[in-house]
């Protein structure tokens, strides 16, 4: 009860071609052919000229500019949220209060 049940095998049911017979090739001593050097592939080199430096440097001044006015936008909304949920709460608050001194 406890014990699996192991899927048997299935037999192929297709043609089955039989295995390749590879004949061994003779070797023969002495005559090794010198290894062949194979050249690292050139990649061209990254050279910093003044104006590239220069280039770099505005290019990441801009995205730092941009992502700061995106974050400081970001909390200027949050903050505007969390102050017009203020107000509304405290005008709330004041109708309650002033409904249950009439009563």
């Amino acid at each position: 009860m406890f014990r699996p049940k192991l899927p048997t095998m299935p037999q192929p049911t297709g043609t089955v071609t039989p295995p390749a017979v590879f004949e061994p090739t003779t070797i023969t001593p002495g005559t090794s052919a010198p290894p062949a050097i194979v050249p690292a592939p050139s990649r061209p080199t990254v050279q910093l000229t003044p104006g590239t430096a220069l280039a770099l440097v505005g290019g990441s001044t801009a995205v730092v500019l941009v992502v700061g006015a995106v974050l400081v936008s970001m909390l200027l909304a949050v903050a505007i949220t969390g102050a017009s949920v203020a107000v509304c709460a405290l005008v709330i608050r004041s109708l309650v209060n002033a409904d249950a001194k009439r009563r």
